[in-house]
């Protein structure tokens, strides 16, 4: 897919969201000319918000345009799974949501993660053998699922990208539209397990 404006790229976050992992992507990603989608679960769906963690504090809300149980992978050309503490500890528990990852790794979509996000592919079981990064905090969980972690801005392994930290955003945004623009990984298939 050679074109950004035909992109469809879901970001999938619930309640404790990093607000800048979410809102940075979804504003470059949208002015790049992609169509992104924010996607909750459904607990969250009743309000049609979810709320982000600004470093220290509650922050800013952002309008929920899906629900994860209508989530189709095929009508998708990525998937951005934003961190904070919160976030991907509230979603990793959510079947549906590792359902999702599973179904992207799977069809060969492309799949960022960045800052505790990585949490997400471990529990999908798609970080064995993969080069990647994350959080310093998680690198222990990532390389105990067999994940081969490095201490850099942004790791690519075939379509799964990883970033430690929101100081890393410009690199992971770019990185999500270079990939996006290499369309299909589906050469990189191991199982999920």
């Amino acid at each position: 897919m050679p074109d950004l404006k035909q992109a469809k790229i879901l970001i999938m976050a619930t309640d404790g969201f990093e607000q800048s992992e979410l809102m940075v992507p979804q504003q470059k990603l949208s002015e790049a000319g992609a169509t992104v989608e924010v996607a909750a679960p459904k607990s969250r769906m009743d309000s049609a918000e979810i709320r982000g963690w600004n470093e220290r504090d509650w922050g800013k809300s952002v309008t929920v345009d899906k629900d994860i149980e209508t989530i189709d992978a095929s009508a998708c050309d990525a998937l951005v799974l934003p961190g904070g503490q919160i976030n991907p500890d509230k979603l990793r528990v959510e079947p549906k949501a590792i359902e999702i990852i599973r179904a992207f790794y799977s069809s060969g979509k492309v799949i960022a993660a960045i800052c505790h996000a990585p949490w997400l592919l471990v529990e999908a079981g798609v970080i064995k053998g993969k080069r990647c990064t994350s959080y310093h905090s998680i690198k222990t969980d990532v390389m105990n699922a067999g994940g081969q972690w490095r201490d850099e801005t942004v790791v690519t392994d075939q379509g799964v990208i990883t970033s430690r930290n929101p100081g890393d955003l410009d690199a992971f945004v770019s990185k999500i539209i270079e990939e996006v623009r290499e369309g299909s990984h589906a050469g990189r298939r191991q199982a999920a397990e």
